[in-house]
């Protein structure tokens, strides 16, 4: 059977609704659709997506109102639903949602960013543990599939201008490489990396310097997928045509 996922920062869930949020929800079909930086609460999360049909809606969100927040879509209804990973330093943000299935845990993660001037660096790279070890423990019990924004360019061919930002700009620095490297050790692989080795595709684009139009984006946006599920990877897809937020949705689909 053919799973079909799709992950999209939706940079505010209701402002994203204004702009064409469900038709990009029904066009793609999927049978999971996850969100992240939802900047609502739960209950505005679903009073924003209260007109839409076909899925059970799942969210997580900030203490701080506006700030942050996951959510997923599902046509399935999973066994259970978690939220955050369990370290109390780590669960005021609305981060993390963990969706149980037959074959498999979907993990939705908006990873911190480091913040103008790497303010948050250090705290970023003690999240990335933290995430990396709760990664550990439920890829014990079953693989993972783990979609998300996570605020990093993994390599060189990962964004546009590598050189002027490496170790100067929130995203691009060698501790956040690391920590992704770290997320990455837990046994899971960058889908559309391992499909589309070489090329060149970004999922975020800053909205200042006419960044879109001259495509100075950046890849940030991830599915990664336990190693046991590798061979039952069909595709993995960046659509850059789909507007709306200042990232754009990216999908993977699995024959599972």
């Amino acid at each position: 059977m053919t799973k079909k996922l799709v992950s999209f920062n939706v940079n505010g869930v209701r402002a994203s609704v204004k702009k064409g949020l469900y038709d990009t929800i029904y066009d793609f079909d999927a049978d999971i659709f996850c969100m992240q930086e939802t900047k609502a609460q739960d209950d505005q999360v679903k009073e924003a997506l209260a007109e839409l049909n076909g899925y059970h809606i799942y969210s997580n969100s900030a203490v701080k109102k506006g700030y942050s927040g996951v959510a997923v879509l599902t046509k399935v209804e999973p066994i259970s639903v978690n939220c955050d990973i369990g370290v109390e330093e780590h669960d005021q943000e609305g981060r993390v949602i963990c969706l149980e299935f037959d074959d498999f845990y979907l993990v939705n993660v908006y990873v911190p960013n480091s913040g103008s001037g790497l303010k948050r660096l250090d705290y970023r790279s003690t999240w990335d543990k933290a995430f990396a070890e709760y990664l550990k423990k439920l890829e014990k019990s079953k693989p993972l599939i783990v979609t998300g924004d996570f605020n990093v360019a993994h390599t060189s061919i990962d964004l546009k201008n590598d050189k002027a930002n490496y170790n100067k700009t929130s995203g691009y620095t060698q501790t956040e490489i690391d920590g992704l490297d770290g997320i990455l050790e837990v046994g899971l692989i960058d889908s559309f990396r391992k499909l589309n080795p070489t090329e060149e595709k970004y999922t975020f684009w800053s909205m200042r310097f006419n960044a879109r139009k001259t495509n100075a984006g950046w890849r940030i946006d991830y599915f990664l997928v336990s190693q046991k599920l590798e061979d039952k990877i069909s595709d993995a897809t960046i659509h850059n045509e789909v507007f709306g937020s200042d990232h754009c949705p990216i999908g993977l689909v699995l024959d599972i």
